[in-house]
């Protein structure tokens, strides 16, 4: 288990953001740029299916393949450029608390 902790720490965060943007999104919320992740998630992704369709006929289908291909190419190279913001949200990460020190201010026990 040792092993697999410390393989895990050395691990890009950019390239893995970027592997993961085949789903476009969550390269952006692996990131922890949520706002940018759940709107390419959302309005994003049916936005490019949608531009995809109308496009199909005068394209003769070839829109259906490159316009998405574009589409998580470019997505990929935005998570892969992305800042990574992992560690910089303390409520995400409570088990870093010393809640010793909570108590201690507030004078509880």
């Amino acid at each position: 288990m040792k092993e697999l902790i410390a393989a895990w720490k050395r691990v890009d965060r950019n390239k893995l953001a970027a592997a993961l943007s085949l789903i476009p999104g969550l390269g952006h919320l692996y990131k922890h740029h949520y706002l940018a992740g759940f709107g390419i998630l959302t309005i994003g992704n049916v936005l490019i299916g949608f531009v995809s369709a109308l496009m199909v006929f005068g394209t003769l289908g070839l829109s259906m393949i490159l316009v998405p291909a574009a589409w998580i190419a470019g997505i990929a190279y935005s998570a892969y450029m992305a800042s990574d913001e992992h560690g910089h949200h303390p409520w995400l990460h409570v088990w870093n608390y010393h809640w010793s020190g909570f108590f201690h201010r507030t004078g509880n026990t």
